[in-house]
């Protein structure tokens, strides 16, 4: 058995050695949320500094061995060794965002909708925290609570680094992770001062939500029809306290169909919480931040709206800030 194991880290690490991010940029500090050690990791993101936060981790995700990391970054397997990496900006403006990369609560797309995203945030000045949280693997508290736990850390710190905003952002099921945080939130500490949603996943509904990110939170046996469904089909658990929230998506998305994005807005504005929505025709799903500055000339689908998305995500947060 012990043979099995260090064939299979050996084999783990290897792949790891071919996965690199097409960016420089690493981040300024690593945030283990659990652990005592990062003994056994194989992700080549992390950063020069590694910090344990020593949170107490009141319930396991059940995974077990070391984690996946194809060449494409969707870092898979997370459990124990679960973390945020901090990037610092060279002239803080005063916000910072909590990212919550997607993938179906199966993998986190570590790249796509991780560090490029910092790279974009860091060049506005925002302090950017990307989390590489536990899968639930049917725990459904489990992604929540690293997120929480972020948030607690870096509500300690953010005097020391020129923070006074701190906001979630979060793509497809990290999207529905990011909604959570904001409608499900705990208290002052915990809840977002702003959310962006990108092609988020937000309802439960059989029809509406996606499947894989519905049956990787609940289980696959026997959740469909319980009380659960009803608490993370986030556009019931919207209200007034509910942050200020940015969404965007294309109307082609074929993986989360647009329906979750409408009953998120509508929830929104029903209570008068300031929203702000926009669906672009084409582009499909999961274009992140992967400009072609990262994936080549020709090679984003999203290419044509990406000024747009930007610039208005720009002007949005600007006008947060002041």
């Amino acid at each position: 058995m012990k043979k099995l194991i260090a064939t299979t880290f050996c084999l783990a690490l290897a792949a790891s050695m071919l996965a690199q991010p097409k960016t420089n940029l690493r981040p300024d500090e690593t945030v283990l949320l659990y652990a005592s050690s990062f003994d056994g990791n194989i992700d080549t993101v992390y950063g020069e500094k590694t910090t344990f936060a020593g949170f107490e981790m009141k319930e396991a995700n059940g995974l077990t061995g070391p984690e996946d990391l194809p060449a494409n970054g969707n870092l898979g397997n997370i459990s124990d060794l679960a973390r945020f990496d901090l990037y610092f900006p060279k002239k803080p403006n005063g916000q910072m965002v909590v990212v919550c990369p997607g993938g179906g609560y199966h993998i986190v797309s570590s790249y796509n909708e991780g560090v490029y995203v910092a790279d974009w945030f860091l060049d506005k000045g925002i302090t950017v925290a990307v989390v590489k949280y536990r899968l639930p693997n049917g725990h459904r508290f489990v992604p929540y609570a690293d997120v929480a736990n972020t948030f607690r850390y870096c509500r300690e710190h953010a005097k020391e680094w020129g923070v006074s905003q701190i906001g979630v952002i979060g793509f497809s099921a990290g999207g529905h992770l990011a909604a959570t945080a904001s409608t499900l939130w705990e208290d002052a500490v915990t809840r977002p001062d702003f959310s962006i949603l990108i092609y988020p996943v937000i309802s439960l509904e059989v029809g509406v939500t996606h499947k894989g990110t519905h049956e990787n939170l609940l289980g696959k046996n026997g959740m469909w029809k319980d009380h659960y469904m009803d608490r993370y089909c986030l556009e019931k658990q919207v209200c007034r306290f509910t942050p200020p929230t940015y969404i965007a998506l294309c109307s082609d998305d074929t993986v989360v169909p647009a329906e979750n994005s409408l009953r998120y807005y509508n929830a929104l504005i029903d209570l008068d919480v300031p929203a702000e929505m926009h669906i672009w025709p084409t582009g499909g799903h999961g274009w992140g931040f992967s400009a072609e500055k990262f994936v080549g000339k020709g090679k984003d689908r999203f290419a044509y709206a990406r000024g747009e998305f930007e610039s208005s995500l720009g002007r949005w947060l600007e006008a947060l800030r002041k």
